[in-house]
């Protein structure tokens, strides 16, 4: 008899606890046959965790799991994956040295006598590749292909395990608006095939274009599941934040004053390439203005800000002025004490000390000050006090409190934490690198508001972003960089996306009295 259930998966009053927090409250999910199902909610509302449950990384305190109606047991992800159910990870679990197709067989290597047989495998790996449309080179090795090839080796390592539950956590994270929109038609694609797909997402845009139905979690608790076709955009943030939320920043015209930050003649080596990563930059950010550099990832953003800031050595002949002064031979301190915060693109790498706690991480480029040391030993009462003060200031929710140890926070939370640090300490130029990636509607809509506070009270901002509605919306200004060059300069009461597209594809430039631009 043919089983009437139409879900594939139900996971029904799921409870997950860590110290100190209940990351899964009794929560229900239910997953039909085919469908894209997005589970949407604010950092840290137990999203991933709930996955995780689902994927056998965690064992659930209370709750159940059925697939098509026939409850089952997952201890580990072999049993998720015998079951059909694969996850692509927000942080890819790629071995970087191997080739394509060796990350993608690992684990279940075709093997005939003791002899691993790979032909057989590759000619697969091109057949999946081709039906769904993932192009990807199954020689290439994984170190040398762009975040959006790794994504599609994830996606292929779950189709060649035939796998028919698809998770993806927090896709479209690292991508390009090219590589979002490629990915969205890939999900359809499989969607189409018969596989059924769970959705992490916190951007309400890709939910509307590509899901078919929403389950939305706060705080670990289920606030319910819509249908996309009957809900809006704003009642979905709504239900997430259970408030509405603006979609557009409220700020003032800027009142530029004195220069802050004048950079001359900027080159940095390319570490992939002999062309020069950037090349020949000059660029000014005065107090009391948002200065923005918009790009396509990978064109010279980051080897711009590492040398800015100096974690890397700009090629002879540079220039950096802060405040008049030449820092280009300054360490990273001096910087720091001299009026330069950062909110670093990568938080993991260089925003914090994953291991320290969280009043630790808050003194990281102040714990030598007077105001926290004595006779060369750490006042703690007065970093706890300060650190308490910075949680409650800028909502940095954690399980423990100041103690919390820094790897254990969400994402949102480890953001939030280092924006309060950097905003908090005296500075008169704020480099802000992608401060909003991987956070959600709430979340964006506070850091957004305290960048603007701070270049009203003064401090010059220098952005470098790759979301373009954070580029027209928080920017007093807006510079282009195309191939570590800077290829027009704009003003986005005036520009339209459609135009910056063009120009941050390469398409056009202008000429190097900001003239009429040419096609090139």
């Amino acid at each position: 008899m043919e089983n009437p259930n139409p879900y594939i998966i139900e996971m029904r009053g799921i409870t997950k606890e860590f110290p100190g927090i209940i990351a899964n409250d009794n929560v229900t999910l239910r997953l039909k046959k085919g469908e894209i199902h997005a589970l949407l909610g604010e950092n840290g509302a137990g999203k991933s965790t709930l996955m995780s449950v689902l994927f056998g990384l965690y064992q659930p305190e209370k709750g159940e799991i059925y697939k098509n109606g026939k409850k089952v047991t997952i201890n580990s992800p072999n049993d998720a994956n015998a079951l059909g159910i694969g996850m692509v990870h927000q942080h890819f679990k790629l071995v970087e040295v191997f080739s394509v197709l060796d990350n993608i067989i690992l684990g279940v290597e075709p093997t005939a006598a003791g002899f691993l047989k790979k032909k057989a495998a590759r000619a697969r790996i091109l057949e999946l590749s081709a039906k769904y449309g993932l192009n990807v080179d199954p020689d290439a090795l994984v170190e040398d292909i762009t975040v959006g090839m790794q994504q599609r080796t994830e996606i292929l390592k779950m189709l060649y395990r035939e796998n028919e539950v698809l998770i993806f956590d927090e896709p479209t994270a690292v991508l390009t608006p090219q590589e979002i929109e490629e990915l969205m038609q890939i999900m359809k694609g499989l969607a189409k095939e018969g596989k059924s797909i769970l959705f992490i997402s916190h951007k309400l845009s890709e939910i509307m274009e590509v899901a078919d139905r929403c389950t939305v979690l706060r705080k670990g608790k289920y606030v319910g599941t819509v249908n996309i076709c009957d809900t809006t955009k704003e009642e979905l943030s709504a239900m997430m934040i259970g408030r509405d939320v603006k979609f557009t920043v409220d700020k003032d015209p800027a009142e530029p004053k004195e220069e802050v930050l004048r950079v001359e003649h900027l080159s940095v080596r390319s570490k992939l390439h002999k062309k020069n990563a950037v090349n020949d930059v000059s660029l000014s950010v005065r107090a009391g203005e948002i200065v923005c550099v918009a790009g396509i990832d990978g064109n010279g953003q980051s080897e711009f800000i590492a040398a800015l800031t100096g974690l890397e050595k700009p090629l002879p002949g540079a220039r950096i002025l802060l405040c008049g002064e030449d820092v280009v031979k300054k360490s990273v301190r001096y910087k720091n004490t001299h009026g330069v915060s950062h909110i670093p693109e990568d938080r993991h790498k260089h925003g914090l000390i994953l291991d320290y706690t969280l009043e630790e991480n808050l003194v990281l480029q102040r714990y030598f000050e007077k105001d926290f040391q004595k006779h060369g030993f750490i006042r703690f009462d007065e970093v706890r006090a300060y650190a308490e003060d910075l949680i409650g200031k800028y909502d940095v929710r954690s399980g423990q409190g100041p103690v919390t140890v820094a790897r254990s926070m969400s994402g949102g939370n480890q953001q939030k934490a280092i924006l309060a640090r950097e905003i908090e300490r005296k500075h008169k130029l704020l480099i802000a690198v992608q401060p909003t990636r991987g956070l959600d509607v709430g979340a964006i809509e506070f850091i957004h508001e305290q960048i603007v506070r701070t270049r009203d009270e003064g401090a010059g901002v220098l952005l470098v972003s790759l979301e373009l509605d954070e580029v027209m919306n928080l920017s007093d200004r807006i510079l282009v960089m195309y191939e570590g060059e800077i290829v027009g300069e704009f003003d986005p009461k005036t520009v339209s996306v459609q135009e910056l597209g063009l120009y941050m594809a390469g398409a056009k430039r202008q000429n190097a009295k900001g003239g009429e631009a040419h096609e090139e």
